[in-house]
């Protein structure tokens, strides 16, 4: 069976090894290209080389399925993904967010995944096409980033 869509993850200074290691397993499962890791967000080679051991426990060998690449200029990669026609879609909660489940995901899309507690910058943002978001309907503002990654990329890609 043909994919609909080719599509990539983005991670934005996540600063949890873990999250990391959870979206790789989320990547694998539903299929994505590559994942890019920008800022301080963790790789699944520490700055020897080395596997990193922690990933590797959470990700359950998917860093080894998924490719990946760590990008210095997360403005370079976002240019360079729509110069190639991708679709950038940020994923973040805000006044111009459109509901996830209103979001009709496009053949070439790059997800925008930021910081545990304080999410992706304006200027990030303004960088996106489109900013999608998870209602919440409890107490707390926001679900963990590698749920709100399930969570958003099952919506999107598995239809």
């Amino acid at each position: 069976m043909k994919k609909k869509h080719i599509s990539y993850i983005v991670l934005h200074n996540v600063r949890s090894v873990q999250n990391v290691g959870a979206i790789f397993r989320v990547a694998d499962a539903i299929g994505i290209d590559t994942i890019y890791l920008s800022g301080y967000s963790p790789t699944p080679r520490d700055r020897f080389g080395r596997i990193r051991s922690d990933l590797h426990k959470t990700a359950l060998g998917t860093e080894k399925n998924v490719f990946w690449e760590h990008i210095s200029n997360i403005g370079n990669l976002l240019r360079r993904l729509k110069k190639d026609n991708f679709v950038v879609v940020a994923v973040e909660q805000g006044k111009d967010a459109t509901d996830y489940k209103k979001f009709n995901t496009p053949k070439k899309a790059a997800f925008v995944f930021g910081n545990e507690v304080r999410g992706l910058s304006q200027a990030l943002l303004e960088r996106c096409d489109h900013t999608i978001f998870i209602p919440m309907h409890g107490k707390k503002e926001s679900l963990n980033v590698a749920t709100t990654a399930g969570i958003i990329l099952y919506r999107a890609l598995d239809r």
